[in-house]
């Protein structure tokens, strides 16, 4: 089984998408890092994709429609529900870690503050999915 390579990350923060670019090139330069800044734009992108990302990143908290909102909408659809979903959020709160389960997210990671540790996160992050790959391929 192959390394997953193509990731789509769902944040509204431009900041915290530039963090997210720059971890995955200095971290895997060999994988695709496509992003959308709303849920509607990211379910549109996915419904419409050739060839789907195979681990999605997705914030909890963004105006609209929210993460939970987006993983519920996900998870719905035959094509796109067995892609797995990684939380990656700035709240630790334990109502939103045990919602992001209850709606069968794969993993909650809470953002680290400083560039530093959220490498460290990212390259934990792509150590893991290195190693396993669950994304079944229709």
């Amino acid at each position: 089984m192959t390394p997953p390579k193509r990731f789509l990350l769902i944040d509204d923060n431009p900041h915290d998408q530039l963090l997210a670019a720059e971890a995955f090139a200095e971290l895997c330069p060999d994988c695709q890092l496509a992003v959308a800044n709303t849920g509607p734009h990211a379910l549109e992108l996915l419904r419409s994709a050739g060839d789907l990302p195979e681990v999605i990143l997705l914030d909890v908290n963004m105006p609209g429609m929210n993460g939970f909102e987006v993983l519920e909408a996900l998870k719905g659809d035959a094509r796109l529900s067995l892609i797995p979903v990684v939380m990656l959020s700035t709240s630790g709160a334990q109502d939103d870690i045990k919602a992001a389960y209850t709606l069968y997210a794969s993993s909650y990671i809470v953002k680290a503050r400083h560039f530093s540790e959220f490498l460290d996160q990212i390259e934990a992050f792509l150590r893991y999915w290195r190693h396993v790959n669950l994304t079944v391929r229709a």
